[in-house]
């Protein structure tokens, strides 16, 4: 399934505040991991100011990702997105559920993934090499998931818990970790944080 830019739009103008920064979330993440930022990215992260309602902690994350942004040199952060996540053979991290969830790529996990996305209607794109399973594709699912309007709202509880809640925390906290990681690292930061708050937002929409 896939969506125009006007409807996007026009979607994001129904939701709350508290959506409205949780799709962005997602979005912003999933263009982060899925290929090295563009310019045109990383000026805009230095731009947009994160809600005062956030807590500290997420604050200061996002403080970190800006200035992050704003150090970054292009063709460097280009070398660091190839050697944390492509390498010559592999890269430094494998960013897929898969892998986090078994131990393997190409596992029951994905299988399973499979599955759920043809069952809500997501199709992966023809030119799209990566597997279904890595992580950039999943934050994408969920911030569409989060849009109003086409009856899968009601999915994000079980489509995290299932898909991302197990392992998204782990990942990110190891891009924290990671020796390769400079810009990637502020990023890890932002990721963990979010990822957690997602876990205890869903869970308690559901109590």
């Amino acid at each position: 399934m896939s969506y125009t830019a006007e409807q996007d739009l026009k979607q994001r103008d129904q939701l709350d505040e508290g959506d409205f920064f949780r799709a962005d979330a997602y979005a912003l993440l999933s263009s982060l991991l899925a290929q090295p930022p563009s310019q045109d990215l990383l000026n805009w992260l230095q731009q947009v100011d994160i809600d005062e309602s956030n807590d500290q902690a997420m604050r200061e994350a996002w403080t970190s990702l800006q200035k992050a942004a704003q150090d970054a040199d292009k063709a460097l952060l280009d070398e660091e997105y190839q050697n944390l996540f492509i390498g010559v053979g592999r890269g430094e991290l494998l960013p897929y559920g898969s892998w986090y969830m078994s131990g393997f790529l190409m596992e029951k996990p994905l299988l399973e993934l499979r599955h759920d996305l043809a069952r809500l209607g997501f199709e992966r794109e023809p030119d799209v090499k990566e597997p279904e399973d890595h992580i950039a594709a999943l934050m994408q699912v969920m911030a569409l998931l989060i849009l109003p309007g086409d009856g899968r709202q009601s999915s994000q509880q079980q489509f995290f818990n299932k898909h991302l809640g197990g392992w998204s925390q782990r990942f990110f906290h190891d891009l924290t970790q990671s020796p390769t990681a400079q810009f990637y690292r502020a990023v890890g930061r932002f990721g963990e944080l979010f990822s957690g708050q997602e876990k205890l937002l869903l869970e308690a929409r559901v109590a």
